[in-house]
């Protein structure tokens, strides 16, 4: 053999080597990480978001403090959008099975969110909030409980019963055996709410977050824990979501330390 072809072949030699020291360097150096994929990577947490834009449907009481929450959660998920739908929760279960294009849902009560199993995965309480009596600014006709709704002279508005607050409102009125007349009976909080604000009635049932937000639009008459209702907040994602793991992260960060922050600053209760 000649010795040019000898080093031609231990040129070879060593480079085929090489090539394969380097292969094996390479599948070594991820021992210890996860698979990015297959059966057996893990749930997406909220930590570990993947980036989409969001389609969340929410109870209309929602309103002003998921602004603050959905914000929060874009700075920290660099890349995903959140888009909140609000109406009543009645109206965001039509929605739902009318095939709305939606990633996930809030509703302002379990009985609407549990009417809804074969649509949505498994809901999460992430909050709960209690009635008030929204009573016209300056409290003129001096409402300071239940019983004063039933007053003939009052122009009372509530919710439809259809909808959360109107049950709620229906249930306590019931339980204390107060006959109220709504003037009217709205499709969400926000809306028996504003009829109060501009003057249109005296007073209404709304939820004490709401309530706060008017400022001095209205008086909150509080309502004790006895004659109260309790209304919880499940949230779950929706099958028909194209962002299954996005929106199943987004579910489970309202139960995160920083959401319950923002909820609670916000006047709701923890779940």
């Amino acid at each position: 053999m000649s010795p040019t072809l000898t080093r031609r072949r231990t040129v070879a030699a060593a480079a085929l080597s090489a090539a394969l020291l380097a292969g094996l360097t390479a599948c070594g150096s991820g021992d210890d990480k996860p698979a990015a994929s297959g059966t057996g990577s893990a749930a997406p947490s909220a930590s570990a978001a993947p980036q989409a834009n969001l389609t969340v449907l929410a109870a209309s009481s929602l309103t002003d403090v998921f602004k603050t929450a959905g914000a929060a959660y874009e700075k920290a998920h660099p890349g995903t959008k959140v888009t909140f739908s609000f109406a009543g929760s009645q109206e965001l279960a039509a929605q739902v099975k009318q095939g709305a294009p939606a990633d996930a849902l809030v509703t302002a009560d379990t009985k609407t969110m549990d009417g809804l199993k074969s649509e949505t995965g498994d809901p999460r309480i992430i909050a709960k909030n209690r009635l008030v009596i929204a009573a016209g600014k300056g409290n003129p006709f001096k409402i300071d409980e239940l019983k004063d709704l039933a007053d003939t002279k009052l122009k009372v508005v509530l919710a439809a019963p259809e909808v959360p607050v109107g049950r709620y409102s229906k249930q306590i009125l019931d339980a204390q055996e107060v006959e109220v007349k709504p003037v009217s009976q709205e499709p969400n909080v926000r809306a028996v709410l504003g009829k109060v604000e501009m003057g249109e009635a005296d007073a209404g049932l709304v939820y004490k977050t709401d309530s706060a937000k008017s400022g001095d639009k209205v008086v909150t008459v509080e309502i004790p824990d006895e004659q109260n209702a309790v209304a919880s907040y499940p949230a779950a994602t929706l099958k028909q979501s194209k962002n299954t793991e996005a929106a199943a992260a987004f579910v489970a960060w309202l139960n995160t330390p920083e959401a319950q922050k923002i909820l609670q600053e916000a006047g709701f209760q923890q779940p």
